[in-house]
């Protein structure tokens, strides 16, 4: 049988790929560019490379320390798909002080 796998992004290469889960913590690096990944999760599905839109949306999702990885109930919940969407919760947490990581994983916005 073997390892459970979880999924580390290059961000510039646009690639992700599926690593055991063994030890999260070591430094995995981009075999295309050898820049340091991003651990993305288990529950991680990667956009397509030429979606540009799509790839900007995840950057701002992992920069924020938001993965995607398995809960108690299946997937790892909402997470914006759109950079408006992306913009929204941007703009609500600027007004509202809300940090923005809480901000992004906010199905509705409430309303002003």
């Amino acid at each position: 049988m073997g390892h459970a796998k979880t999924s580390f992004v290059c961000l510039p290469c646009r690639a992700s790929y599926k690593q055991a889960y063994l030890d999260i913590t070591r430094e995995r690096l981009c075999p295309r560019c050898a820049r340091v990944m991003i651990h993305a999760g288990s529950a991680f599905a990667p956009p397509r490379r030429h979606d540009a839109a799509a790839w900007r949306v995840l950057s701002v999702l992992l920069n924020a320390g938001i993965g995607f990885h398995k809960s108690c109930c299946g997937g790892p919940g909402w997470r914006p798909r759109t950079l408006r969407e992306v913009k929204a919760r941007a703009g609500y947490a600027r007004r509202t002080g809300e940090p923005m990581a809480r901000a992004l994983l906010r199905y509705e916005l409430p309303a002003p």
